[in-house]
């Protein structure tokens, strides 16, 4: 049972809500959103040289979980930057890292992709499979299931009450999908292997394990 005592903070479930834009003008460094993730939750706010005095074993150990989440969603290069002066798939992946900090063993994020431009969604997409890979279940909620398609193991369509769930393959079918929606919808499959789904009128949920 992932539940813990009333009032008290699960860190076996890390959640990402959908993606929010910061402004330019944001002078907070990435690692500094990364860092709120383990204290962010607390009043006041932290005093470094208070931190090192009293309590070094526990500040050293947060610095290293935070290098290492960092690291781990390829954010070391920019960590350091003002968060509103990197690019929107840069924020995403510190973001991800804020997620990640508590080493979660459920990561939950609604449309993850959303307003990034292509490259970027792959990416990511590719990201949420390595952390996958690593042991953490990564539940994805999307109204576009094209772009990590070839990143999924399971699937789970949810539409007027009904649902449908299953391997990728098995599932993502013209008439499986024209059947649930009560509409046309098309499943083409590319030369390369790629299911691209045509005409999906609304959104769906998809969970990758």
């Amino acid at each position: 049972m992932l539940g813990d005592r009333p009032g008290r903070h699960n860190h076996d479930v890390g959640y990402l809500p959908q993606r929010r834009s910061f402004d330019a003008s944001v002078r907070i460094r990435g690692v500094d959103l990364v860092r709120l993730g383990v204290d962010g939750h607390r009043w006041g706010t932290p005093l470094p040289l208070v931190r090192r005095l009293f309590d070094r074993a526990r500040f050293e150990q947060q610095k290293r979980r935070l290098e290492d989440v960092i690291g781990r969603v390829g954010a070391t290069g920019y960590a350091e930057r003002p968060i509103g002066e990197i690019s929107g798939g840069e924020q995403q992946r510190l973001l991800i890292a804020q997620a990640l900090v508590r080493r979660p063993r459920l990561l939950l994020l609604d449309e993850p992709l959303e307003s990034l431009d292509l490259p970027n969604q792959q990416g990511v997409a590719a990201l949420l499979q390595r952390i996958s890979a690593d042991g953490v279940t990564v539940v994805i909620v999307a109204h576009d299931v094209n772009p990590i398609l070839g990143y999924l193991d399971q699937v789970i369509y949810i539409v007027g009450g009904q649902a449908l769930a299953g391997t990728p393959g098995a599932v993502i079918t013209t008439e499986n999908l024209s059947r649930l929606y009560g509409a046309p919808i098309e499943v083409v499959r590319t030369p390369s292997g790629r299911l691209v789904v045509v005409g999906q009128p609304e959104a769906a949920s998809f969970h990758a394990h």
